[in-house]
């Protein structure tokens, strides 16, 4: 079959008709559906399909499933699974915004975050406000970065999602506008082969104020997946691209798979593919790997 319809529910959250009643509403549109799949019983299953377009078809099931907690993800059969992984950090692979919890210790988190809110939905310039945020932190012991990190969680599937992908030789980067002090810790955690963010500066006890420029920002990202898709010879189609933040759009737009995880709603509006109500497995079941395949 040309294309592919992956329905994913939290675990035992796909009841085994659910399959016949999206094929029951791709039909009437000309739909030439197969047998399901079940990647995970319960939980993930694929829907081969012939004679409509994935975005057809993603509406249509969408429409169906009259908003259960279900992700819907079309796309071409051919090269789903992905042979380099492009993550954004906070809020997509760990739970927290680490600059919003570092500020915490300067006492100044909510004024901090109501400035990573705006940004992360677009409504001002990121460099501009990651300058402005860092400015606020001068002064503050270096200790706070430990006492930060301390709380930093991977989100669910996470591990899972990296660890699986380069035992099957993808090279997964993070790429963060937060910083290396914490994307270096979490790449080590999660698995990843490389990361790159932003270098906060410090002076050997308290924080500067200060970010070394340029800036690792939306256009950087982008920048990063088309330089490391040239190094490792491969197309933008070979690539996962995953993140919830405005400054995310370009590199989701570009890759060959390009994901919103639990977005802002400017991301989750633009994106051709939302994950909205499972964790980052579903990341795997999109490209076609079955839960007996996971690498915990």
């Amino acid at each position: 079959m040309q294309h592919v319809l992956t329905l994913i529910a939290p675990p035992g959250g796909l009841p085994a008709t659910l399959p016949a009643r999206i094929h029951d509403a791709l039909t009437p549109l000309g739909a030439n559906a197969a047998a399901p799949d079940w990647l995970s019983e319960g939980e993930a299953v694929d829907l081969p399909f012939n004679g409509l377009a994935p975005e057809q078809a993603e509406a249509a099931a969408r429409l169906a499933l009259d908003g259960a907690a279900v992700d819907v993800i079309a796309q071409s059969s051919e090269g789903r699974r992905k042979k380099l992984l492009i993550a954004d950090m906070d809020s997509t692979i760990v739970t927290s915004e680490t600059l919003d919890e570092l500020a915490a210790f300067a006492g100044l988190k909510d004024r901090v975050a109501e400035i990573t809110r705006r940004s992360m939905n677009g409504e001002i310039d990121f460099a501009t406000a990651l300058r402005e945020r860092v400015a606020m932190l001068k002064g503050l012991d270096v200790s706070a970065l430990e006492e930060t990190w301390k709380d930093v969680r991977l989100t669910p599937g996470a591990e899972a999602l990296v660890r699986t992908m380069t035992a099957n030789g993808a090279h997964c980067a993070l790429a963060s506008g937060g910083f290396t002090w914490f994307t270096g810790r979490v790449a080590r955690w999660a698995g990843f082969t490389s990361h790159h963010a932003n270098i906060l500066e410090d002076d050997g006890q308290r924080l500067t104020g200060t970010v070394a420029e340029p800036i690792f920002d939306r256009d950087s990202k982008l920048a990063t997946l088309k330089r490391l898709c040239a190094e490792l010879r491969l197309t933008l189609a070979d690539s996962l691209a995953v993140g919830d933040g405005a400054n995310d759009l370009a590199m989701i737009g570009a890759a060959g798979l390009g994901v919103a995880y639990h977005a802002k709603p400017v991301v989750a509006a633009s994106a051709r593919v939302r994950v909205d109500h499972t964790d980052l497995r579903a990341l795997l079941f999109a490209q076609g790997y079955r839960a007996a395949e996971f690498v915990a």
